[in-house]
């Protein structure tokens, strides 16, 4: 199997755009990452270029299997951050979210041909849509999810669950201390032909998982999918949209 990838962004309502992406091409293999900044307009945007930046070079000149790789770029993108707020104090409290995937041939634990394997840390998700259904790779580091268990558990309602105003604060990010929460599997997981994975920030949040697996799904290709995803977020016209970023890689 091959790959195709394809990269789109949008601003939404903002005025300013904080989220950055890179895909690299690595021997037979494929390396992506995604950063959404914050720390407002200056820091967020420098956090996240930054912080994709240096991810990529640590990845790329470190050694030894994608997991030990993987977990040095996440380390050299947060010292990444942190030298650069030596060198520039007016940006102290900026940060970002940050998700790291490579595609590598050999890599998944049950032989298949090609796997995944991946680094997060934040609210940004990892999506695989695989025959038109769609699962969340990565968990969630906001406090979405403890504010929809207290919905679970009955003790508010779901209604006042996904107006929580505290849903998107973040648990863990990238800004250049020590790291609360990492993701990553246990195992690569593998990957079959027509297999899309699909990276984002949290402006896709404003479409729901369903919608986004029926686009991705219908989509002919990786561009076609990115510039779906994107049209669907701005037909919503929410007033309050973030930016939105996503990088799509389908097997071939």
């Amino acid at each position: 199997m091959g790959f195709e990838h394809a990269t789109g962004a949008s601003q939404g309502a903002r005025s300013y755009q904080e989220d950055a992406a890179a895909v690299r091409q690595h021997g037979e293999g494929l390396i992506a990452v995604l950063a959404d900044g914050m720390g407002g307009h200056a820091g967020g945007a420098v956090a996240s270029a930054v912080a994709t930046q240096s991810f990529l070079e640590g990845y790329l000149t470190a050694e030894g299997q994608s997991k030990a790789r993987l977990a040095e770029g996440l380390s050299c993108a947060n010292v990444g951050i942190l030298d650069e707020v030596a060198a520039r104090p007016s940006l102290r409290g900026m940060g970002c979210t940050l998700v790291g995937i490579a595609f590598a041939a050999n890599a998944a634990a049950n032989g298949a041909a090609w796997g995944i394997d991946w680094i997060s840390v934040g609210d940004s998700p990892l999506y695989l849509v695989r025959k038109g259904q769609i699962a969340r790779l990565n968990a969630d580091h906001s406090l979405a999810p403890e504010i929809d268990r207290l919905a679970e558990l009955g003790r508010i309602s779901w209604e006042d669950a996904q107006a929580d105003p505290n849903r998107h604060v973040l648990r863990s990010a990238l800004t250049g201390t020590a790291i609360e929460m990492i993701d990553r599997p246990r195992a690569p997981l593998s990957l079959e032909p027509d297999d899309m994975v699909v990276l984002a920030s949290d402006g896709i949040h404003t479409l729901h998982e369903a919608d986004i697996a029926r686009l991705v799904a219908a989509a002919a290709n990786p561009g076609a999918a990115a510039e779906a995803l994107l049209a669907a977020v701005a037909a919503v016209d929410d007033p309050h949209q973030d930016n939105t970023t996503v990088v799509v890689v389908r097997m071939t």
